[in-house]
């Protein structure tokens, strides 16, 4: 049985009506499949997967800094429940998974407040409350099946136009917002006590960290799943934070990372037969990896 049955979709399993060949031409056979794969589905899992990447790889940056890849983990296991609450309400699923992520997000914010709890010790319980509530609910829904593999791994190469278009609207008016607020929300980082006597907004800028990394996920869970989104985020960030000398340059090369990684990680599923999801995580950790052997001397020019 191949791995990708796994996580609802095959390669081979999509294409088996076309190893079907009269005059049994293995080569012509393979040169059908492939055409027709970058005719459909594998383009639209590309560019879907590039347009995530894109937006992942600087917003992923901000949660490196801010040592937010905890907070990051708590939103992923919040996806399940709005995929289980989309489908309940029939919404578009992105936009369900971005609302559920939010009001996650603002419930963390209002119990920050509290000092008898620890920031993590509140990400843990929050993260495993909804992810269960999540479970309860498809657990609820049983005239309607749910691959819910394909959504805790991922399932790119299902990508619809209408996921396309959620995922570029997402991407765009996120990357708008960061270069929009870039100086304030870098000086929010590095010190917001020094940032607010600067006079930039602090709540409204940890309010908008919060909305961009909601979106990412949102976006991102299509790609590589609920297990693996915050990957998506955070590894290619770290591997860019070496290979960088200033945050502008680290925004662009975690950008940079996290494409690679989907060209990468897509075509290694076609040829190997693997699931997209994994494959894509484990082509930015292996850049990740690679960056340690790059010198530090030509890092710096």
């Amino acid at each position: 049985m191949s791995n990708f049955y796994s996580v609802g979709v095959n390669w081979k399993q999509k294409n088996d009506i076309n190893f079907i060949d009269d005059n049994n031409d293995g080569f012509s056979r393979r040169a059908r499949i492939v055409t027709e794969l970058l005719d459909d589905f594998f383009v639209r899992a590309m560019i879907g997967g590039i347009g995530a990447a894109i937006v992942a790889g600087p917003v992923g940056c901000f949660v490196v800094w801010r040592r937010m890849s905890y907070f990051g983990t708590t939103l992923a296991h919040s996806v399940l429940l709005g995929v289980a609450l989309g489908f309940l309400l029939d919404i578009e699923l992105i936009f369900a998974v971005f609302i559920v992520c939010m009001l996650v997000s603002s419930f963390l914010l209002l119990l920050e407040r509290q000092r008898y709890l620890s920031v993590d010790a509140l990400l843990g319980v929050l993260a495993h409350a909804v992810f269960a509530a999540g479970i309860v609910v498809v657990s609820f829904m049983e005239t309607l099946r749910i691959d819910l593999m394909g959504y805790l791994f991922g399932d790119i190469l299902s990508v619809s136009q209408t996921d396309i278009t959620w995922i570029f609207v997402t991407a765009s008016i996120s990357l708008g917002l960061l270069i929009w607020h870039w100086r304030s929300l870098l000086s929010f980082t590095v010190d917001q006590d020094l940032a607010a006597v600067e006079g930039v907004p602090v709540n409204y800028m940890r309010a908008l960290v919060v909305l961009l990394v909601s979106g990412v996920v949102a976006v991102g869970m299509k790609i590589v799943g609920i297990l693996l989104v915050v990957s998506l985020i955070i590894i290619p960030a770290a591997a860019a934070r070496r290979m960088s000398v200033t945050p502008e340059k680290m925004a662009i090369m975690a950008a940079i990372v996290g494409v690679i990684s989907v060209v990468l990680g897509l075509f290694s599923s076609l040829e190997f037969d693997v699931p997209a999801g994994p494959a894509i995580s484990l082509a930015a950790t292996a850049i990740f990896a690679l960056s340690f052997i790059i010198p530090t001397r030509f890092i710096s020019r």
